[in-house]
């Protein structure tokens, strides 16, 4: 409702962060942290934002004065299952997890879920150098923190 609202306005800029990444592994809200705690996960590609590369971009947007409203996620999409698997090679050689159906999870949590693709065509258009999902994970979460050795 907020957004209906907002684009009346031509001088607001409306950013839609998708299930936030943060190269800081230790924080309880970010996503990766979360699912790499969860006993079973499902296996849904989703769009994603990852924080380290796209907060300076929001600066730069407002420098540059966009208004409007942006779908601000790293182009394209990752499965939980990929994110574990880059957990696995580049934390934790011995992490292991489990996948469940949507259904069996939607019996296990409180509110329900959303799985989406966003369109983040027109963000990579204003800035070319952003990365994929999983370039940008890799860069800035995973190599960052990586605790195994690079073969």
């Amino acid at each position: 409702q907020v957004e209906e609202l907002l684009k009346e306005y031509e001088n607001v800029c409306t950013l839609r962060v998708r299930m936030p990444i943060s190269s800081d592994l230790n924080n309880p809200r970010n996503f990766i942290t979360k699912i790499s705690r969860y006993d079973k996960v499902v296996n849904i590609p989703n769009s994603m934002t990852v924080l380290d590369e796209l907060l300076p971009i929001s600066v730069e947007m407002a420098k540059r004065n966009l208004r409007g409203i942006w779908n601000f996620t790293n182009p394209g999409v990752v499965s939980h299952n990929e994110i574990l698997e880059m957990y696995k090679k580049y934390m934790d050689p011995s992490y292991k997890w489990t996948n469940f159906t949507l259904e069996e999870q939607a019996k296990v949590i409180v509110a329900p879920r959303s799985n989406n693709e966003m369109d983040a065509t027109k963000l990579k258009r204003e800035f070319p150098e952003l990365l994929s999902i999983k370039d940008s994970l890799i860069k800035y979460v995973f190599e960052p923190n990586r605790k195994v050795p690079a073969t």
